[in-house]
């Protein structure tokens, strides 16, 4: 039927000239045209064709049912594509947004024809927008609403009367509504607004194509206001403005290619309209394309690499053109009379700019001075468009040599010392390519983004938020957020340090192997490079290689043991390491997800560097032993409950039952906050359940005294998963006549402790009520998070014999699922296994949990094929579909 794909057959005329029942003839044209064009997407047929021959296959199918439907009328009205349409541009499922413009009256006979005209548009399977305007409507609606005029500027007559048409263009042209400046200032709001919406940064894991920064309504934003501006049709036509040079015309033209490409196909698979790139489109995507696992990467890694580093450029391009814009719409009035800042810079209109276009030629090392003099002058408002470009340009000249100049070196390490102005300067150096080719290293993890949940950031971006965290532990007004750190962080030495740290602690990723190791390799050549101190270098580079101890540490052992402590202090072996780690950890973690942070990370942590700070003012050849630490919980715990009026013989009597690990396990004022309310609980035959806030707010404590009994572990934690909480800690002790002392440590799932009495109550009631009752295990039927469902991490289970506390350690790493510590304790339940103690980390998709048991005669387990059978029924309970 289609002699091309743009060009309806002269057949498809004669067939509706001889049918009174049209429906079926489009319908079968469209959805023919519709597979022809998948076939050749899948076929590789160039992308821009393909979404301007969809577009003008539309154009003709509308023009048939127009006149099909109006007859004698259609000559009259005007039927007029708006919107993306309007460009020209028509992805499969994007709406088709028309505007019937008419006259200022229309007969009954008219509206009933465009009534019908409009269903059928429907009817046939097209996803329509449309508005009827009058030329008078079109000028108040696009004065109100800058989205309506943006419309009107880049719309085309498809059929009907022109001169109706020409008459609307004249009328809401710049001359008469929305002057350059206004629609420019009103454009560029309405850009910041929606670049908020995705937290100001296109670096999202599932990133939206259209909206989202660097995407394609950013390539839109610059025509836009072209087109307002130079009164121009196209983006080409603004190189011979010399807006655009062609180099940045050809860039713009890549990456619309590219972001087209992938949201036609997210059209296909989706059979939607469909913006967002989600995970399991990812991956279909990657292979559609030819991308392919290699090494350490995912085919899905390698995509999204290339994705993240095309919307980087575009983001940049939008950036340097706006501002170019603002430069000659907003502040072309400005005095220009440049103010001298040095020899090689000035600043013109609050701009700073190059004294000489040959600036960066004669002066390579005036490439890393720019950044220094934006810090050192925080009143200028920006960079130069025009400057940006031979930064741009010049960055070839940032070579071995380059980096190797002693004036380079120092202005480097310069810049890290500013008191202001670090962060921006460093996230200006990174979009502008300077800071890749400064650190090659740094450069390879551009747009790297790591394919699970945990890392929300491409490597580069989450590094710049590292540092920009670090940085906010120096600000005055931010200290109430982080006191600790803030309090450190003022008394190190040398701050620049940890932000060299800060900049290499990932720096390896991707590579293969330890990139903790590599990485630290990579920053001791960095740091004698530029000439820092042994003690300087051996610091960073330590750093650098251990960023990940401090988290793992507070997260998967049990701080509260002595010899945990004394083991860490001994890796830190003086304050100064644990300083610096503990802010790099601290800023790490946040900087990993805007999730992943949380009240009771941050309690673990100061706990941790509290401890070994005491630890380490011991003095390392005097460390605490297990005995001490029992006697000074005791008396200390003693002393809190006398003060409470608590008496030595109930004290006594409650102590009696418990063995040393209670005093090991557990704080003095919560063994005296425990003792107390097990005292006033008496014999109460109902289960008691108690509330304690965490020091410091990390969270939730609650606490069960309860008659053992079967399958405890798995009710409760199942009860409190469906009540919506996530249990980051559990202690599990039982006393020598049959009792439990269960402590959970809780979280909302905003991270946050519980509260409000209402919300205890629940909590409590739902507790009391299950635990008398449950002699086997409840089901979790919570659903998994979309999500989730695209990252199956094997179940892995591995055992450490714990000598010294005469515990077995079970290490597991699954895939974060409803109800996982529930099938934990029902395979330990199976397999008569008691549990002691659990450490949680959630890592995103994946969980990284750590157990402490023993068999149920109270020893750990040394057989080798109870160990084995063990494994197998846990890996077989997490991983069932059940």
């Amino acid at each position: 039927m289609f002699t091309s794909p743009v060009q309806l057959d002269v057949s498809f005329d004669t067939e509706l000239a001889e049918t009174s029942h049209p429906l079926a003839l489009f319908r079968k044209t469209l959805a023919d045209i519709n597979s022809l064009l998948e076939s050749q997407f899948r076929d590789g047929v160039s992308i821009t064709a393909l979404v301007i021959h969809r577009a003008q296959f539309i154009d003709q199918l509308l023009i048939k049912a127009w006149h099909h439907h109006l007859g004698e009328h259609a000559s009259t009205l005007a039927l007029v594509a708006v919107g993306g349409y309007g460009r020209g541009e028509l992805h499969p499922y994007s709406d088709i947004d028309l505007m019937l413009l008419i006259r200022e009256s229309i007969s009954e006979e008219i509206t009933e024809r465009l009534e019908r005209f409009l269903l059928f548009l429907w009817d046939i399977g097209l996803e329509i927008g449309h508005s009827v305007r009058t030329i008078d409507d079109c000028i108040e609606q696009g004065c109100a609403d800058i989205t309506v005029a943006t419309n009107l500027m880049e719309s085309r007559l498809l059929d009907g009367d022109p001169e109706l048409y020409r008459s609307m263009r004249e009328q809401t042209n710049q001359n008469h509504i929305w002057p350059g400046r206004d629609f420019f200032e009103a454009k560029w709001q309405e850009q910041i607004h929606r670049h908020h919406k995705f937290n100001d940064t296109a670096y999202n894991l599932e990133p939206n194509i259209k909206e989202g920064p660097g995407g394609l309504r950013d390539i839109q934003m610059i025509g836009w206001v072209a087109k307002r501006h130079y009164g121009v049709e196209s983006l080409d036509e603004l190189v011979g403005h010399g807006f655009l040079t062609k180099e940045e015309f050809q860039a713009l033209e890549r990456g619309q290619s590219f972001l087209w490409k992938i949201r036609y196909g997210l059209h296909i698979l989706t059979g939607r309209r469909e913006d967002r790139l989600q995970f399991e489109h990812q991956r279909t995507l990657a292979t559609l394309f030819g991308y392919r696992d290699k090494e350490s990467k995912l085919a899905v890694e390698h995509f999204m690499k290339e994705y993240y580093r095309t919307v980087m450029e575009l983001e940049r391009l939008n950036e340097m053109l706006l501002q170019l814009f603002q430069e000659r719409i907003l502040y072309a009035e400005d005095s220009d009379i440049p103010e001298p800042i040095n020899n090689r810079f000035q600043s013109s209109r609050g701009f700073v700019e190059v004294t000489d276009p040959a600036i960066f030629k004669r002066y390579p090392f005036a490439l890393l001075e720019l950044f220094l003099v934006m810090a050192q002058n925080p009143s200028l408002k920006g960079v130069r468009a025009e400057t940006i470009r031979m930064v741009r340009a010049h960055c070839h000249l940032i070579d071995e040599n380059f980096r190797n100049d002693i004036r380079n070196r120092t202005l480097f390490i310069e810049l890290l010392k500013q008191p202001e102005g670090v962060t921006h300067e460093m996230h200006r150096m990174n979009r502008y390519g300077v800071l890749a080719a400064y650190i090659p290293e740094f450069g390879s993890v551009v747009g790297q983004m790591q394919h699970d949940l945990f890392h929300v950031y491409t490597v580069d971006e989450h590094t710049l938020t590292v540092l920009r965290n670090l940085r906010r532990f120096t600000v005055a007004e931010h200290r109430h957020e982080f006191p600790l750190c803030s309090s450190i962080m003022a008394s190190i030495p040398k701050p620049e340090l940890i932000y060299v740290a800060g900049l290499f602690h990932d720096i390896a990723k991707g590579r293969g192997g330890d990139h903790s190791k590599l990485g630290a390799i990579d920053a001791e050549e960095f740091c004698r490079r530029h000439d820092l101190s042994d003690y300087d270098t051996r610091l960073v580079s330590w750093l650098v290689g251990n960023h990940l101890l401090m988290s793992t540490t507070a997260q998967r052992k049990d701080i509260s043991d002595p010899d945990v402590i004394n083991e860490f202090a001994a890796i830190m072996e003086d304050q100064i390491h644990l300083d610096y780690l503990y802010l790099l950890s601290v800023a790490d973690i946040r900087a990993t997800s805007p999730t992943v942070w949380n009240s009771w990370k941050d309690s673990l942590l100061a706990e941790l560097y509290n401890n070994t700070s005491r630890a380490l003012r011991r003095g390392l050849t005097n460390p605490i032993r297990q005995e001490e630490s029992i006697a000074e919980c005791r008396i200390e715990a003693g002393k809190l409950l006398q003060e409470s009026g608590v008496a030595d013989v109930d004290i006594e009597k409650f102590w009696d039952r418990v063995d040393e690990n209670y005093f090991l396990r557990y704080s003095a004022d919560e063994i005296a906050w425990q003792t107390q309310v097990i005292n006033s609980h008496g014999n109460n035959p109902e289960s008691l359940v108690e509330f304690h806030q965490h020091a410091e707010g990390g969270g939730t404590e609650i606490f069960i005294y309860t008659p053992i009994m079967g399958f405890q572990f798995s009710t409760t934690t199942t009860a409190l998963d469906k009540l919506g909480l996530n249990i980051v800690d559990a202690r599990i002790l039982s006393t020598q006549d049959g009792f439990t002392l269960d402590t959970y440590v809780v979280l909302e799932n905003d991270g946050a402790p519980i509260q409000g009495e209402s919300r205890i109550e629940e909590i409590s009631n739902t507790l009391r009520d299950v635990l008398p009752k449950e002699k086997r295990p409840l089901c979790v039927t919570r659903q998994m998070a979309r999500q989730l469902k695209h990252f199956v991490i094997p179940t892995r289970v591995h055992f450490l014999d714990d000598e010294k506390n005469n515990r077995t350690v079970i290490e597991i790493t699954a895939t974060d699922r409803p109800g996982m510590l529930s099938r934990f304790a029902n395979a330990l339940e199976c397999c008569n296994v008691q549990l002691h103690s659990a450490k949680i980390a959630t890592l995103g998709d994946k969980v990284e949990d750590t157990f402490s048991i023993t068999g149920n005669d109270g020893q750990r387990i040394t057989n080798t094929k109870v160990l084995e059978q063990l494994s197998k029924t846990i890996r077989e309970s997490l991983d069932s579909d059940e």
